[in-house]
């Protein structure tokens, strides 16, 4: 096993790199159902109508005869076609290259490099100023995705994270990031991400609009840095990808490069800025049509992922107290491929003993707070199982989420053991099709029944690039006791031109005790350019709305929302990228028709061309309390209507900086007092390239006629990176909502791709006690698994 990471070779030296490889009170369903069928039919006859209008667009030509003039063209490799996209050609070649990141091998004097990529920021349509060359190679057992990044200024290059999946080596580091679109349906893709210290992401796009970076891949990378530039090379198995049937494939492919220092972005082929520079990588749409590439045969999937744990527990709220118990456990994950496109996973005594511990919020509000999906078994795949529109991992919006996966395996904010289950995901022709069914086991302790919960999902591609589909959820006992619950629903989710997005749904629930006003439905038109941007939206949420599997942060409303956004570009100016002016309004009643809730919103903002980015806005909300709530200790916001405003300002320091993120002010009237909010967020300091901090704090000072408050959140995570596959974390927070101090340290070693080590300690301390806080608990954990694959 190796000890450590790869060396980076430099100019000097040439060295080479080592090889490695409570559901809320609406309307009775009887009336909100036609009402339901109205807003489907009219968002059905909008997507029609605009269908017609997009039929009358041919598709592109596959292969353009001719290229542009003045066009740099380099046969049989890259062809641009006069709308700006490309056709690729792959290589076959019969010695693989050597995976070092060095770049020496003939090949790549022999096979020409795809170059000339195009700006999306700051000046889209225009050339890119740095040069990048690419080069896209197979075998029989392996893609090969080869990239030199040539700089004109190298000592600029912002190459600071190599943590696998940290949104620091996509966001904040210099990068190449590309795709394949494996099934070539414009719609959905593999996507991996590469920084120059051999950081890496790898991810998977549903729909082009939804991204899940916990699809973690086998692949071998290499990255070095050099005089005047810096490259990689990686060999992606084909064992690795889904595809479609046959040998001779046709697939998707682009390649963004983002300069940090400069906030430019560039892409192979021409993406528009209405896209966003983040997100274009995930419109497949856009992308190259790669041709000649011959793939094996898909082989039947089958991998095993055992595990064993031991642990040491102090718990002084158990009952009986726990002082250092010791305990070990084992389990297994596998991969069955059921057919090449269809791959079955399953668990047996689930444990997620490594999972990093909830980041900590300060609720305000009378609604739930949301928090992520952060357990690798629930968040691979995901967004096959996203429903009506949006994510399974939004929630803070007031569109109800039909499977919230953080409803298996946890209950009152603690673990509950999950005995074992199964995920069937796959494509069978142009249908997506995601299956779920998983057990959990009693928990006395916390009056949790054993209890089993179901998920189908199926979705159907239709147009160019839309889709309907259909969700059925079932849970077999109810959080709140006895009885069972059932959720279904179908949506629609269009889209037109590169910037017309069309969503519906309709969904209703089944609960014991229960019998009316459970049906919720959506219709969301959305106009995204990069100069306008249009939104319009009526939403329901039935009293009786109850998806048990779900996530509704809101229920018992009608709501009805718009917006407006002007982004004007200043093409000339030194300093100043974009200007964005957005309004937008929601009118928010309860089922008997009781306005609840009237927000009138208005943002400026100042994007300058070295990323930074000051904003200011202005809120005015109405807001009707129908039941007292309690908002902090010993202070409750009384039933009535609330008229109150807050402004807000903000700075957003680049993360080509060696400190930045958010530092945030807000304030104004709150109900019937007022409110003052310091925050910091999104921050990271940067110590050295392998040592990080990042600081974050949320400060409110709250007056109200009940009460004066202040509530503190303050927390850090500390990374120390040794390689790209080692690294160890700390994440400490205090807050005094809870009288909390919490620290979660982890260390990960990824020994041998896919196999790991994690070395975890956890500690919950109660600050109220004057002097030392005192012990709530703690636990040590040591945890390896094995990757085995047939």
């Amino acid at each position: 096993m190796p000890s450590s990471g790869p060396r980076i070779p430099d100019s000097a030296s040439g060295s080479r790199l080592r090889q490695q490889c409570s559901p809320q009170p609406g309307r009775d369903r009887r009336q909100a159902t036609p009402a339901a069928l109205r807003i489907l039919s009219l968002s059905l006859l909008v997507a029609l109508l605009v269908t017609s209008l997009a039929a009358a667009q041919s598709a592109p030509p596959s292969v353009p005869p001719t290229a542009p003039p003045g066009q740099s063209v380099r046969p049989q490799i890259f062809v641009r076609t006069p709308d700006g996209k490309a056709v690729v050609q792959a290589t076959r070649i019969a010695t693989p290259p050597k995976i070092d990141g060095q770049l020496d091998e003939a090949l790549y004097t022999t096979i020409p490099s795809m170059t000339d990529f195009i700006q999306t920021e700051p000046a889209p349509g225009t050339p890119a100023t740095e040069r990048t060359e690419v080069w896209l190679m197979f075998d029989d057992s392996n893609v090969y995705v080869t990239v030199r990044c040539w700089e004109t200024h190298p000592e600029r290059r912002v190459a600071n994270d190599m943590r696998r999946d940290s949104s620091g080596v996509a966001l904040g580091n210099d990068n190449i990031s590309f795709m394949f679109d494996t099934f070539h349906d414009r719609r959905n893709a593999f996507t991996f991400a590469v920084n120059a210290l051999g950081g890496r992401n790898d991810g998977q796009v549903t729909n082009q609009r939804q991204y899940n970076g916990d699809f973690n891949p086998i692949w071998n990378l290499r990255a070095g840095r050099y005089k005047d530039h810096w490259a990689f090379e990686a060999a992606i198995p084909f064992k690795s990808l889904r595809y479609g049937p046959g040998s001779e494939q046709v697939w998707g492919f682009n390649v963004v490069r983002t300069v940090r220092w400069k906030n430019e972005t560039a892409f192979l082929t021409r993406v528009p800025p209405a896209i966003g520079a983040n997100s274009g990588i995930m419109y497949a749409s856009f992308a190259a049509t790669m041709e000649g590439l011959t793939a094996p045969p898909q082989s039947r999937l089958l991998e095993a992922k055992p595990y064993v744990t031991g642990s040491l527990l102090t718990d002084r709220l158990a009952s009986p107290r726990l002082s250092n118990d010791p305990s070990a456990d084992a389990g297994m994950d596998a991969k069955v491929g059921i057919t090449t496109n269809l791959t079955a996973d399953l668990t047996l005594n689930t444990d997620f003993a490594q999972v990093e511990a909830d980041e900590q919020q300060v609720n305000l509000t009378r609604f739930n707070l949301f928090f992520p999906e952060k357990r690798e078994f629930f968040l691979e795949n995901q967004g096959v199982f996203a429903f009506g529109g949006t994510g399974t991992s939004g929630g803070v919006n007031d569109v109800p989420i039909m499977f919230y996966s953080r409803r298996i395996g946890l209950s009152q904010g603690r673990e509950v053991a999950i005995g074992g289950g199964g995920r069937l995901t796959g494509r069978v022709g142009r249908t997506t099709i995601g299956a779920l069914n998983i057990q959990s086991r009693a928990d006395d302790a916390i009056q949790a029944p054993s209890t089993n919960f179901s998920v189908l999902r199926v979705k159907r591609d239709i147009l160019r690039k839309s889709n309907i589909g259909a969700l059925y959820t079932h849970r077999s006992r109810l959080q709140s006791g006895a009885g069972s619950n059932d959720a279904y629903g179908a949506d629609a989710s269009f889209t037109f031109f590169d910037n017309v997005f069309v969503n519906a749904f309709w969904a209703q629930t089944r609960t014991d005790g229960i019998a009316s006003q459970d049906v919720s439905y959506r219709g969301q038109f959305d106009y995204a350019a990069d100069r306008y941007g249009v939104q319009a939206e009526r939403l329901v949420v039935g009293k009786g709305f109850l998806p048990d599997i779900g996530f509704v942060r809101r229920g018992d409303m009608e709501k009805t929302y718009g917006l407006f956004r002007f982004s004007p570009r200043l093409k000339k100016h030194k300093r100043i990228r974009k200007l964005n002016w957005t309004s937008s309004f929601a009118y928010v009643e309860n089922g008997a028709g009781r306005l609840d809730t009237r927000d009138t919103d208005t943002a400026f903002s100042i994007e300058q061309q070295n990323s930074d980015k000051f904003t200011v806005g202005y809120h005015q909300t109405y807001e009707y309390i129908a039941v007292p709530f309690r908002i902090a200790t010993g202070v409750a916001v009384p039933v009535r209507g609330y008229d109150y405003q807050l402004g807000r300002a903000s700075y957003t320091f680049g993360q080509q900086r060696p400190l930045f993120g958010t530092v945030s002010l807000e304030g104004g009237s709150f109900y019937d007092g007022s409110r003052l909010t310091l925050g910091l967020s999104g921050a990271r300091v940067r110590i050295t390239t392998p040592l990080s901090v990042e600081p974050s704090f949320s400060i409110n000072r709250v007056s109200l006629p009940a009460g004066r408050f202040t509530t503190r959140l303050v927390g850090s995570r500390v990374t120390y990176n040794v390689t790209p596959w080692m690294y160890a974390s700390a994440l400490v927070q205090y807050n005094s909502s809870i009288n909390g101090l919490a620290a979660n340290v982890r260390f990960r070693w990824e020994y041998q791709p896919g196999s790991e080590l994690f070395v975890v300690f956890n500690e919950q301390l109660d600050t109220r006690p004057s002097g030392f806080p005192d012990l709530q608990n703690r636990s040590f954990i040591v945890k390896i698994n094995r990757l085995i694959r047939f």
